[in-house]
């Protein structure tokens, strides 16, 4: 009982901190705009959005991941260090110290460069792992336009006319940074895992483009905010996600919103695994498996090897933020947006609106990255040639097929109903299958171990005929 309240007060204090982020973004963004000039909340929200939201949770990760995987293994998570400080009596404090000790071993530990290696290359590496993952979140919306302080405050960093395919063109640089530091290390087991690693992201990437063809059709944009669903300084009925498919008369709006989850299923799936195996985690962590071949980072240490690792947490973060903006609605609501909107108190305090559903956004964050958490310790590495399989063989003629048949559905239906229609059929595809198989599995478990029945209707022990007395030495029936 003790351990359910502890993580009941723990999600209870992550929705409060995350909450007074947001508000504390829009207060200041706020401040900056009426006493700086129009445009200035963009700049505080770098400050906000990457380097506190996106760095804090991604630096929190390298902690979380150790205290997932022992959970779901059932063993003792990290609680070793401790901070000798009067009043904490000597505790674990739920493994928070290891971030301090694993930030000081990085930065006090040699900075080790190979004799051979090109240092100029060797060095940018890292630079070109990490940089273009922290650009990424620049054009994803965090959270709604809003009136605070008589000024408009956007929860975006940027908003090019080019939107996503500005996060396609800076995704596909991260390649460089694991092909120059296999290369320029000189490390024969570093150059087969950048070789792997190259030619993985790049056939993935093809995958993940895909992927999303359908949505831009089914939206007519590839802005961030247009796909969402934010425009200009209020919730814009009808636009983006923040429409619905179907939905009920009423002041209070109850139906199915025109999520990409929605009307874009096999989209979703094909974009979130291309993504995962961009990442380079488990189960596509073939360019790091120590089982196989050395991973392309071997030759780094120090703060060139703190950056290729947090650079990795950060791209959990950032795919999580792009998942959820494009296929998750964004930092809407499922229901209840429009009366939400529509209530005095936040037309009155546009911050307090912006907060809500602020939060809400990053909860949705919050969740992509436990899924992915459950995915890296759930299922074991693929093959190398697996991995390709996955790629050029499924996920691109799946990409294919999805592109032919939203175009279609698109021009015959533009309320997109009918694309809805096709996706929750999709789903209800998906689910039965998963349900099946899972079945099917469980029987032959069950088989495998020999599980039967006796007479009375009672389980027989395992490996035992169901007719068999599981206490006696005999033959059945032979008493």
């Amino acid at each position: 009982m003790n351990r359910i309240f502890t993580m009941l007060f723990a999600m209870a204090f992550c929705i409060f901190a995350l909450a007074g982020g947001v508000a504390t973004a829009y207060l200041v963004g706020g401040l900056v705009e009426e006493h700086l000039f129009t445009g200035a909340s963009r700049l505080t929200n770098i400050l906000f959005l990457m380097l506190t939201f996106v760095m804090i949770i991604a630096t929190l990760l390298t902690l979380a991941e150790r205290k997932w995987s022992a959970f779901m293994q059932d063993r003792v998570g990290p609680n070793r260090a401790r901070l000798a400080i009067p009043g904490l009596g000597n505790r674990s404090l739920g493994g928070i110290p290891h971030i301090i000790t694993d930030v000081l071993k990085m930065l006090t530990k040699e900075d080790f460069v190979p004799g051979t290696a090109n240092k100029f290359l060797f060095n940018l590496g890292p630079v070109l792992a990490f940089a273009p993952v922290f650009a990424l979140f620049a054009v994803v919306p965090a959270g709604p336009s809003v009136t605070v302080f008589g000024k408009t405050v956007d929860m975006v960093v940027a908003t090019p006319d080019f939107g996503m395919l500005y996060v396609l063109a800076i995704a596909s640089l991260a390649v460089y940074g694991t092909s120059l530091a296999g290369w320029s290390s000189n490390n024969k087991f570093a150059l087969l895992g950048g070789v792997r690693a190259s030619a993985q992201m790049i056939s993935y990437e093809v995958a993940l483009g895909l992927a999303l063809v359908g949505l831009f059709l089914a939206f007519s944009s590839v802005q961030m905010p247009a796909l969402v669903g934010d425009v200009g300084n209020a919730l814009v009925a009808g636009t983006g996600q923040a429409r619905y498919l179907w939905r009920s008369d009423g002041a209070f709006d109850l139906g199915l919103p025109a999520w990409g989850i929605f009307i874009q299923p096999l989209g979703f799936i094909a974009f979130f695994v291309a993504s995962f195996a961009e990442t380079k985690r488990a189960p596509f962590d073939a360019p790091e498996g120590e089982s196989e071949i050395i991973g392309y980072f071997v030759e780094y240490s120090g703060m060139k090897f703190g950056m290729f690792m947090i650079s990795e947490f950060m791209e959990v973060v950032v795919l999580a933020g792009v998942t959820t903006a494009l296929f998750f609605g964004g930092h809407h609501l499922p229901f209840g947006g429009e009366w939400l909107a529509a209530q005095p108190l936040m037309q009155e305090h546009g911050w307090l609106y912006g907060t809500i559903l602020g939060t809400v956004f990053w909860i949705k964050v919050v969740l992509l990255i436990w899924v992915q958490l459950v995915i890296r310790w759930t299922f074991p590495r693929f093959r190398y040639d697996q991995i390709q399989n996955l790629g050029w063989k499924i996920l691109l003629p799946a990409g294919l097929a999805n592109v032919f048949v939203s175009g279609a559905l698109v021009l015959w239906d533009p309320s997109l109903r009918m694309l809805g229609i096709v996706g929750l059929l999709e789903i209800g595809f998906v689910v039965a299958l998963t349900m099946t198989k899972g079945a099917k599995a469980a029987g032959a478990h069950d088989t495998a171990h020999g599980h039967g029945h006796d007479a009375h209707g009672h389980d027989a022990a395992p490996g035992l005929p169901a007719h068999a007395d599981p206490h006696s030495h005999s033959p059945a029936g032979a008493h």
